[in-house]
């Protein structure tokens, strides 16, 4: 009988253990990665998206992330064409992030796929597991906003700033609050 590594483990949204060696080696050598990254000048675009496609699992031609940016592991990661994040966005990446062709991210964006157990014996023993997160085409998240494990969003999904994102929302809606709610319908 095969065992799953703690890495597997992850990917596959079971409790795992972020302690293993490996996946602390890979966030470690990531962060170098993102030391570079944020170290370069703005104006230093094509170096800085070489970064950013060497770190991410796929991505499109076009793409540019203001400084400071932060991830996990980095492989997680999938965009479509025409990304762009605002200063101080943070993706958690334990599972599978995926962003659509024409999404924007405001500043501070966090979008985590990172969760612990809430019995706190279990917290404690180092135990964590992580769900994906998918945004559609043409999303727009607003400054602060923060967006939960689990999360699909559809395709012209607007996000208010500061709206925390709890559940699922399909195409064309603006959501706004803490828990997001829609709020208005976007005509096409």
């Amino acid at each position: 009988m095969n065992t799953l590594t703690e890495k597997q483990k992850m990917i596959a949204g079971l409790d795992y253990f972020a302690s293993d060696k490996t996946l602390v080696a890979e966030r470690f050598a990531v962060r170098k990665q993102l030391d570079l990254l944020n170290s370069l000048a703005q104006e230093q675009v094509k170096p800085r998206a070489n970064i950013l496609k060497s770190i991410f699992g796929t991505t499109g031609k076009r793409l540019y992330i203001e400084s400071t940016f932060k991830c996990d592991y980095g492989y997680n990661i999938h965009v479509g064409e025409n990304f762009y994040a605002n200063f101080g966005c943070v993706i958690l990446d334990c599972a599978p992030v995926t962003i659509g062709h024409d999404c924007m991210l405001a500043p501070n964006v966090g979008i985590y796929t990172a969760a612990h157990p809430l019995n706190p014996a279990l917290r404690n023993s180092g135990l964590e597991f992580a769900k994906p997160i998918t945004l559609g085409n043409n999303c727009w998240i607003g400054g602060n906003a923060v967006i939960n494990p689990g999360v699909t969003l559809g395709d012209n999904v607007v996000v208010g700033a500061g709206a925390v994102v709890t559940k699922s929302f399909g195409d064309n809606v603006v959501i706004a609050g803490n828990p997001a709610v829609v709020i208005n319908k976007i005509d096409l």
